[in-house]
């Protein structure tokens, strides 16, 4: 059994937090019955994983994969990546283009979907999305940007929110105006990524940028970047005042965190860590799921998700080699079943990877 999580944190600005944060966070007219969210994440945060974490945070918002609005022009039918359970509740479906009409458009499709709210991506740093003028390529077109929170939020009666970035390098550093623009426009919610377009995913995250966005605007903000342990997100909400936290890279292989996370905030107390064996079993649990909603392409995405669960024992770089390499269920059952047998009789023992 893993020892009991501790923190550093002094436990009367935990308690300060936890009071802060006890009601529910309000975005818009929706009502969400935790400040924890799951990021949306691409080639990720698909139906199937979306399930895995709402097993340990059933009350957290959860996101789509971004969806490129003007795609969807040439779609008569829905695309997977927007399909979502009538049950899970509340869920956000994320939305990414420079043009205002497509958005509205998409996000109507959105709404009929069953969305709980509209998210429009200004932060992904990837550059097949900016220099087609997605992402983060509108922290340099604000106007657009505005006129793009303005026209979905004409065209849907639910909140429409923004994820973006502090600015596009350290130079041009630009979130205080933007953010001011946003929540003119209409924006309901904003998640601030503590990093610049050009950092990507490297350095860390700047939280005093948030801090300081929190700082100026009315509406809800919510802290993104750098959240990889409950101690983490904590020490982020404190530190920016966030009215909320998401949860991004730190739940690859972990769908744990983000439930971890509310649960301290609800209960004051660390949720005991899953053992190796758990995750393993979850990511065995993970990989049958895909095969059963995807079938083989869903074999195919498993492969990066059984190699993100295999860490902290010995073996696991050669099992993560063979995950890597899976053709079919079996095979990964296979080699997952395999290597829970070997931690069970103690062949294989954690070690601090």
């Amino acid at each position: 059994m893993p020892e009991p999580t501790t923190t550093t944190i002094d436990p009367h600005s935990l308690k300060q937090l936890r009071d802060r944060l006890a009601p529910p966070l309000q975005i818009g007219a929706v009502t969400v019955n935790s400040r924890v969210l799951q990021s949306p994440l691409s080639g990720v945060t698909d139906l199937v994983f979306r399930r895995l974490v709402r097993r340990h945070a059933p009350e957290s918002m959860m996101y789509t994969e971004m969806v490129q609005a003007s795609r969807l022009q040439y779609l008569k039918e829905t695309p997977i990546i927007m399909e979502i359970d009538p049950n899970e509740r509340p869920i956000s479906i994320q939305l990414f283009d420079c043009r205002p009409d497509f958005l509205a458009e998409a996000a109507e499709r959105a709404e009929v979907e069953g969305a709980d709210t509209i998210d429009i991506n200004m932060g992904c740093p990837v550059n097949k999305i900016t220099k087609n003028g997605g992402g983060s390529s509108l922290l340099r077109e604000p106007e657009v940007a505005a006129a793009i929170v303005k026209s979905v939020s004409s065209r849907v009666s639910i909140p429409v929110t923004v994820k973006t970035r502090i600015g596009w390098d350290a130079g041009e550093i630009t979130i205080l105006d933007f953010a001011r623009r946003m929540e003119d426009s209409g924006a309901a919610m904003l998640t601030v990524h503590g990093r610049t377009r050009a950092q990507g995913y490297n350095g860390s995250a700047n939280w005093d940028w948030i801090r300081q966005v929190k700082g100026h605007l009315a509406i809800p903000i919510v802290a993104n970047g750098d959240i990889f342990s409950v101690e983490a997100a904590l020490n982020c909400l404190i530190a920016t005042g966030a009215d909320a936290v998401m949860c991004s890279r730190g739940t690859l292989g972990n769908p744990y965190l983000v439930g971890e996370v509310d649960y301290f905030l609800k209960q004051g107390e660390f949720k005991p860590e899953p053992s190796l064996i758990d995750r393993l079993l979850c990511a065995r649990d993970h990989l049958e799921m895909l095969w059963a909603y995807k079938g083989k392409r869903g074999i195919h995405q498993a492969r990066k998700h059984m190699t993100w669960y295999a860490k902290g024992f010995t073996g696991a770089a050669e099992l993560r080699k063979q995950l890597s390499l899976i053709e079919t269920v079996e095979m990964g059952q296979a080699l997952l079943d395999g290597a829970i047998g070997k931690l069970n009789s103690g062949e294989w023992w954690a070690i601090v990877e």
